[in-house]
């Protein structure tokens, strides 16, 4: 065909894919909405948007939803090739689909973050950058037909099917097929590139058996299942919270009532932004979080102190945020050893916070009456009393680097341990245990627990979640 008929052709095309799409939405809608009421959900997929047109990619395949910031370059790469990045500690290449497949591509400005997802295939991970996520669709695999060219301006090879789903109809990718080992030159499309040789962008070099692994065990899981492993993957994703280890026990509990309350609104189980992660979290964090302690948190935590403490009391604050919480926990050890020498090292990794917690002044009805006697007068409100002020050392500090805080009686690490990926909240509390001596407390969130064969035994109660070491 010359060059004069092709935009004829392209717009034919496109009325027939109109006209196919209309065929499915309008002519059996009546008779797929009756078989959706009966049939079963079996097969479920990410959703996102390239060059304007809906895709999926089968939810077996995806590990993560990820924002990719900054890539590593790679001399010599074919230009789909982004760079590499740093995955928690693995290595992973990152395709620009939009590039590979010559599609249209918004440019945004430098630093600012593409969003993606990180696929698992058999012995390797690989991240893929795209316009937008849009969410996790389920649908019935008997509903999902045969490609055809014109439901997409990707190559039909690499394309394992089409499905609608309320009004909107998703081509479903074959990742298997465009990031397939070989590819014979006779197969290569005539617009778009070949399926990337793993060798050619270095994938081969990384293997995660983990993720291959994760991949199988998923096979047979249900719907509820499966939406509970995208919401772990979403937290972590969203809001860098790591809901396997020491939170475990409150994600059993929140995620039924989580699906209790989406169905009642109507709304997806699954987290498809930041906003859903934080309402998805509201029930985690501990009381009085980011503002000072009430009168029963205060007295629950005096119940926990022990009668003799050493003259020189250390406590250890990491993650103090804005100050509220060392503030309060200073008050409370004032009060009940008023004549001891009183060292608290409190640190946070928010600059901003950290630098302006040692001169906070609040409006005299922003402080509760049990905090008078710590009081002072100051402008424009009341500042806490040196006998408060000179026992605490705040300081600009990430807690999974190394600590300079000496051994300590006491650690107040509300709601950072989940905040952490894995292997950092094994490697923390491994340094909580070796900064205290037996009889030392450590107050954590109150939603977090750790295991006793730690070295810590559980003495906390309703209101606070202590351990005592051993």
């Amino acid at each position: 065909m010359s060059n004069t008929s092709e935009p004829v052709a392209r717009t034919q095309s496109g009325e027939q894919a109109q006209e196919h799409k209309q065929r499915l939405g309008g002519l059996h809608q009546h008779q797929l909405q009756e078989q959706d009421d009966i049939e079963t959900v079996d097969y479920k997929m990410v959703t996102f948007s390239l060059g304007g047109k809906d895709y999926g990619i089968d939810i077996l395949k995806v590990k993560e939803i990820a924002k990719f910031a900054t890539f590593t370059y790679v001399p010599n790469a074919p230009p789909f090739v982004s760079g590499v990045y740093n995955l928690r500690g693995d290595i992973i290449s990152i395709i620009d689909l939009r590039v590979m497949f010559n599609l249209p591509a918004q440019r945004k400005p430098e630093g600012s973050a593409e969003d993606g997802l990180i696929l698992r295939l058999d012995d390797l991970m690989i991240g893929v950058v795209v316009d937008s996520i849009d969410k996790v669709v389920g649908i019935v695999s008997s509903r999902i037909q045969p490609p055809h060219p014109i439901f997409g301006d990707v190559n039909i090879k690499y394309i394992s099917g089409v499905v609608e789903k309320d009004g909107r109809l998703y081509i479903i990718l074959d990742v298997d097929r465009i990031f397939a080992k070989e590819e014979s030159a006779s197969e290569k499309p005539e617009r778009l590139p070949a399926a990337v040789p793993r060798e050619e962008i270095g994938l081969g070099a990384y293997q995660d058996d983990v993720t291959s692994q994760v991949a199988q065990g998923a096979v047979g899981k249900n719907e509820e299942e499966l939406d509970l492993e995208f919401i772990r993957e979403g937290l972590v994703t969203f809001k860098g919270f790591y809901p396997d280890g020491v939170a475990d026990s409150w994600l059993q509990r929140r995620y039924p009532e989580w699906r209790a309350e989406r169905k009642k609104l109507g709304s997806d189980v699954q987290l498809t932004g930041e906003e859903d992660a934080d309402e998805f979290l509201r029930t985690f964090y501990s009381p009085y979080s980011g503002r000072f302690w009430g009168e029963d948190y205060i007295e629950g935590v005096k119940a926990l102190l022990p009668e003799e403490m050493p003259k020189n009391i250390s406590v250890w604050n990491p993650g103090c945020g804005k100050g509220y919480e060392t503030y309060s926990l200073a008050t409370v050890l004032r009060m009940r050893y008023s004549s001891h020498i009183l060292k608290i090292w409190a640190g946070d990794n928010d600059l901003l916070s950290i630098s302006t917690a040692p001169n906070l002044v609040f409006g005299a009805d922003a402080v509760p009456n049990l905090y008078e006697p710590y009081l002072v007068e100051a402008k424009n409100g009341v500042a806490f009393s040196s006998a408060i002020k000179d026992a605490i050392l705040f300081e600009y500090h990430d807690v999974t680097h190394t600590n300079a805080v000496p051994n300590v009686d006491i650690i107040m690490a509300r709601d950072i341990i989940s905040f952490l990926p894995p292997k950092q909240q094994a490697s923390v509390l491994n340094e909580f245990s070796d900064k205290t001596a037996s009889g030392a407390l450590l107050i954590l969130g109150q939603n977090e627990h750790i295991s006793e064969t730690l070295g810590w035994q559980h003495v906390g109660s309703a209101v606070v979640n202590a351990y005592r070491r051993l």
